[in-house]
């Protein structure tokens, strides 16, 4: 039995670690944001999620005995979410800012406003337990999905630069830790929605080696097809008589790649010319 409980403290202590880990994680991410002045790329949906996520696991050890380690935990994920979505918020275009706010009234005004209803007027007894239970793996896995709008992101525009692999690398430690601890201490709600965090933390790494290098596109401009004539004319010995007859053209794509428009304008000022070198020798 004491084998046993130093087990789960050992899982949940290394899951204590490593989540704060994660936690800061984003950092270099939000360093860079305060760096350039702006949040323009990233968004803020998963940190809007964690917040609620922490908030509901909180609500969750109050009813739950013997869940010291998950109130820790929670409360440092709380407080770090809190501040980036504050950084996130400073440096946001006025769009994001408004989208923000309003995943922030749905989920951790409304919504958790919601589960607190839920769980204390509707529930009884043991049940609230069960209800919250429930309700924080739902949104675990939440937690877990909201990077896929990242992985979509980094399939689209093939570059990792929003998907940092220190982020990748730590969820995936840290969901195997706590499966272990919700798995030795029988709690499923707490194992389960790591099962699924274990497999697309590995997805995201999976990426990021394939992305890591991006190949850099050559952008191609069309050659013009120019003829290169080995005779040069002397315009001035030809006089504007035979020079308003020359015609004068630019190369210009068509349709099918090639071909030659004349030049109205250079072909004028030619003419132009000719007449006031032909007046010059009359002198």
């Amino acid at each position: 039995m004491a084998l046993h409980l130093t087990w789960v403290f050992g899982f949940g202590l290394l899951g204590n670690i490593i989540s704060c880990l994660v936690c800061l994680s984003p950092l270099p991410t939000f360093y860079q944001i305060c760096k350039k002045k702006t949040s323009e790329g990233f968004q803020s949906i998963p940190y809007v999620i964690a917040l609620f996520s922490a908030m509901l696991w909180l609500f969750y050890a109050i009813f739950k005995k013997e869940t010291i380690l998950l109130i820790t935990i929670n409360s440092f994920a709380f407080f770090t979410a809190i501040g980036y979505i504050v950084v996130y918020l400073l440096y946001a275009t006025k769009k994001d800012k408004i989208l923000t706010f309003k995943l922030l009234l749905l989920f951790n005004v409304f919504g958790f406003g919601l589960v607190c209803v839920l769980t204390l007027f509707l529930a009884q007894g043991h049940k609230h337990v069960q209800v919250l239970g429930w309700i924080c793996m739902i949104f675990s896995i939440c937690v877990f999905v909201a990077p896929l709008f990242i992985v979509r992101k980094v399939i689209k525009t093939k570059s990792v630069e929003f998907m940092p692999f220190s982020m990748s690398f730590f969820l995936t430690l840290s969901a195997l830790m706590w499966f272990f601890y919700g798995y030795l201490k029988k709690d499923q709600f707490v194992a389960i929605p790591n099962i699924l965090g274990f497999i697309l933390g590995l997805l995201q790494m999976l990426l990021y080696m394939i992305y890591r290098n991006p190949k850099k596109v050559e952008e191609v401009e069309p050659k013009l097809q120019l003829e290169i004539y080995e005779h040069v004319v002397d315009l001035e010995k030809l006089g504007p008589a035979i020079c308003s007859e020359i015609t004068i053209v630019i190369p210009k794509l068509n349709a099918s790649g090639n071909g030659f428009v004349e030049d109205q304008n250079a072909k004028g000022q030619a003419l132009e010319i000719m007449k006031a070198i032909d007046v010059v020798n009359k002198l």
